[in-house]
């Protein structure tokens, strides 16, 4: 199981005060010198927090597999093109929106995808789409060449520990998508108190964790906040919890 850390968060500090600190490059070397396995960030449209700027540095430096998420649009095309990361996931984006609220529908703009996939194989780069626990979509996505998904755990976050249904939906969403021989992730809304059953789920291959971490961080370290979340995979991994399926 490997663990991708977000830094958008820390970004969003820097912007709510529009100076230099504190630096996502700096806790992406954090990130890397923690034992995690990527970097995630997010780019949106209205720029709230991670820049053009921030990707660029932390893709210089090859500090860790950057995974760079983003909307299916020309412009973000154009980015993923210019620095080339090892992954781009593609995202929903709305204006307002405080958060990503769920999956992409890969049916409303499937050329787009498409493109986005074929610009993969041509880079060499990995595409995913974040995508809820739904089969439909998740097919929708293979056909358009898509090789890699994320599932969206945030309403199985948001109903803990009564979530058991949630769960399922997302174990029978991994089982599709890695029937389809695609690769799973999952992420969104994920804590050291709610990970443990979404461990449990063999088809599930990376988690990417940011919001928790940045908000443990502020009281323990972002260094301590990233290995706590390596040491309860682990854990869970030694514990036996990832069940066969």
């Amino acid at each position: 199981m490997r663990l991708g850390v977000n830094i958008d968060h820390v970004a969003t500090v820097r912007q709510a005060r529009g100076g230099v600190e504190p630096d996502p490059f700096e806790a992406a070397r954090v990130v890397a010198a923690s034992g995690a396995h990527g970097i995630t960030v997010h780019i949106r449209m209205d720029r709230r927090h991670i820049q053009e700027s921030d990707i660029a540095r932390i893709r210089q430096a090859e500090l860790l597999p950057l995974n760079i998420e983003m909307a299916a649009t020309e412009e973000m095309q154009a980015i993923a093109t210019r620095y080339r990361p090892h992954k781009v996931t593609l995202v929903p984006e709305q204006p307002g929106e405080i958060t990503t609220l769920g999956g992409l529908d890969c049916f409303r703009a499937p050329d787009a995808i498409r493109r986005f996939a074929a610009l993969g194989t041509e880079f060499g780069m990995d595409v995913a789409v974040f995508i809820d626990p739904d089969a439909k979509q998740i097919e929708q996505a293979a056909g358009l060449g898509i090789q890699e998904i994320e599932i969206h755990t945030g309403e199985f976050a948001k109903n803990w520990p009564d979530a058991q249904r949630e769960l399922a939906g997302i174990a029978h969403a991994a089982r599709t998508a890695a029937a389809l021989g695609m690769r799973v992730a999952a992420g969104h809304g994920l804590t050291v108190r709610n990970v443990v059953p979404i461990l449990g789920i063999q088809a599930i291959e990376e988690l990417n964790i940011g919001h928790h971490i940045i908000s443990r961080a502020i009281f323990r370290g972002l260094e301590a906040a990233i290995r706590e979340m390596l040491e309860t995979i682990e854990r869970a991994a030694f514990g036996g919890s990832r069940a066969k399926e």
